[in-house]
């Protein structure tokens, strides 16, 4: 019985393959021009495999701490791949679609509840919350390893914009969460190593510095200059500027169509 419960504990959900499902039939509408016209193909293949993109970054977390002492992951079904599974579905999932959608901005939210307490060891809890971004870091290399290996020749523009913008979104998350900023995981890192006083001081605000960090892209003079340097970053792995501007162009088909992004 508890090996039975141990294994339906890790079997990937349903949910999770339906959406990865929507991510493969999309990007092959895209691939193969099969759309016509892409702007709803490009917004269901960013969005879901954005979706997807999360799921690992919060999976990772859960595998991690489960290799670290939390054996309780299992139970709450962080380890299915499933989305409706988190403690923060919101945090989770639909407010960096949001910030996606408003934006073009990759940002994870809440994570997974790891009982921290079963956990010995200050490395390890840093490494559960270096776990995610990593993640992403991963997911951005397979996102742009296309440009920079030039296997993108004869390939439809709309693929390559959508995969641009998807590779923006996964550079973006990598370097955002990582900020030492209580409540993403850049702080989690450190936390284990700061005095017990800060850890209580920060603690009240840990809920706002997603809200926080957001609000200050917003900001147009830092707005500008971040994404300078990720454009500048995306660019050394041969991701074109324009491939994720037109990317963010199509990915928001109820606005008006760029003819530029139409044309390439």
């Amino acid at each position: 019985m508890t090996t039975a419960t141990a294994r339906s504990d890790r079997r990937i959900s349903p949910v999770f393959l339906g959406i990865a499902a929507v991510t493969a039939v999309s990007g092959w509408a895209l691939w193969t021009d099969f759309a016509g016209q892409p702007g709803l193909a490009t917004f269901l293949f960013v969005t879901s495999a954005w979706v997807v993109s999360l799921c690992l970054h919060e999976y990772a977390h859960a595998r991690t701490a489960l290799h670290s002492g939390d054996i309780s992951v299992g139970a709450k079904g962080y380890l299915t791949l499933n989305p409706l599974k988190y403690t923060h579905a919101l945090l989770s999932i639909v407010l960096p679609v949001l910030f996606v959608i408003m934006g073009g901005i990759g940002l994870p939210g809440g994570a997974v509840f790891i009982e921290r307490g079963r956990i010995r060891g200050r490395w390890k809890h840093s490494l559960i919350s270096a776990a995610g971004p990593l993640t992403n870091v991963l997911f951005a290399l397979v996102c742009t390893a296309p440009f920079w290996l030039d296997a993108l020749s004869g390939v439809p523009g709309p693929f390559r914009n959508a995969l641009a913008f998807l590779a923006l979104l996964q550079v973006t998350a990598a370097i955002l969460n990582s900020v030492p900023v209580p409540g993403l995981d850049g702080y989690g890192v450190i936390e284990p190593w700061l005095s017990y006083r800060v850890r209580r001081a920060v603690e009240p605000i840990a809920p706002f510095g997603l809200i926080a960090v957001f609000a200050l892209l917003w900001i147009p003079e830092v707005n500008l200059a971040f994404f300078h340097a990720i454009d500048a970053l995306l660019g050394s792995l041969g991701v074109e500027e324009f491939r994720s501007d037109c990317g963010f162009d199509t990915y928001r088909f109820w606005q008006s169509e760029n003819p530029f992004c139409t044309a390439r």
